[in-house]
């Protein structure tokens, strides 16, 4: 890694890195997700310095999981450590009964849970999380692995407008050596979660092996998000009911990859999914929708079920226009972590400035 990988953050870079979600509100009162290891207090300490000069300030929230006996002392370190750095804190605990399998992704569906309540509970709009560029090369690596589709392929999004708050990831583009160099520099330190290296669980399994090398950037991006938020206004119509209704031949002009595109969205955003469908059921499911593949009796693609949606086909009223409704599945949306925005919000690459919020 070149010396340059090695510089901490200074106010300058960060306040650079927070342009593209601008604009805010005045005196902007922000949380950021700290989690006591380093990634996340450079986070906080920079948003911390970034919000006193614009008039506002952050508020810590510390999830503490309870899956370790040290963790309750952990969580009271952290806490006791931003309110020296002059930060409000708070501390969310995941009391319910642990699961014995999927325990991580419990715990990840538990940690946004608890800080989706606390923003929503305290008025704030925007939730500050520390993942960085080694942490979306990781999930670039598992998602290829579970061979995910483009979307997923493109790793996390910089923005998610969730119904509670904006989940917002500065830090993507910087590598953890630079955060590393941020709280050294400061004298701050930090706690390191053994769970990282924990071989039960598949990142910690990824860092202990052969590190990928990072995606490309997607330069390109940004165009084709504008491009697929066009096609949308011309296929997509969203009920007040949040079904969605796919205008069938609106979606044959669209060339194959913004078919997929499209219809990975509406899906995740309909079903309120963590993850876009896999690769190879997607395709299947654009194929249906083009009605070359499956067709039932009629001749045209049957209703099927696509992660936690159902897909009917019917006629629009009084017209031969034909319309996929994309519902969700019965019974499967509740428990869930609720519907995602559906565009651009679901998958956004920060290449233009986001102003929902003060709509």
């Amino acid at each position: 890694m070149s010396a340059a990988d090695d510089r901490p953050l200074d106010a300058a870079d960060f306040a650079r890195l927070m342009v593209p979600f601008e604009p805010f509100e005045r005196s902007a009162v922000m949380a950021v997700a700290v989690s006591g290891g380093r990634d996340s207090l450079a986070l906080a300490l920079l948003a911390h310095g970034w919000a006193a000069t614009r008039g506002g300030r952050i508020v810590g929230l510390i999830v503490d999981h309870a899956l370790r006996p040290e963790s309750t002392a952990e969580a009271a370190t952290t806490e006791a450590r931003l309110r020296n750095l002059g930060c409000d804190a708070e501390i969310l605990r995941w009391s319910e009964v642990k699961p014995r399998a999927g325990l991580q992704e419990a715990a990840r569906a538990a940690r946004y849970r608890l800080l989706r309540e606390a923003c929503r509970r305290r008025g704030i709009l925007h939730l500050l999380v520390a993942h960085h560029a080694d942490d979306q090369d990781e999930t670039v690596a598992m998602r290829a692995a579970r061979q995910s589709g483009a979307d997923g392929l493109a790793g996390m999004s910089a923005a998610i407008e969730l119904p509670e708050v904006r989940l917002l990831r500065p830090l993507l583009g910087v590598s953890r050596s630079r955060l590393t160099a941020t709280l050294l520099v400061r004298g701050v330190p930090w706690l390191d979660d053994p769970s990282n290296a924990d071989p039960r669980f598949e990142r910690a399994r990824l860092r202990a092996g052969q590190r990928p090398l990072g995606p490309a950037a997607d330069t390109g991006r940004p165009g084709r998000e504008q491009r697929l938020a066009a096609a949308s206004v011309e296929a997509l119509d969203v009920s007040p009911t949040g079904e969605v209704a796919v205008d069938r031949s609106a979606f044959l002009r669209l060339g194959r990859d913004q078919q997929a595109r499209l219809l990975s969205r509406v899906v995740q955003a309909v079903g309120g999914g963590d993850h876009p469908p896999r690769r190879d059921r997607l395709d299947r499911a654009v194929g249906r929708l083009c009605g070359v593949v499956e067709r039932g009796k009629s001749g045209i693609a049957s209703d099927f079920t696509l992660s936690a949606c159902r897909l009917l086909l019917r006629q629009v009223p009084q017209s031969r226009r034909l319309q996929w409704i994309v519902q969700p599945e019965h019974g499967r949306r509740d428990g869930r972590n609720g519907a995602q925005s559906l565009i651009p919000a679901a998958f956004f690459a920060c290449g233009a400035r986001l102003a929902s919020h003060l709509e």
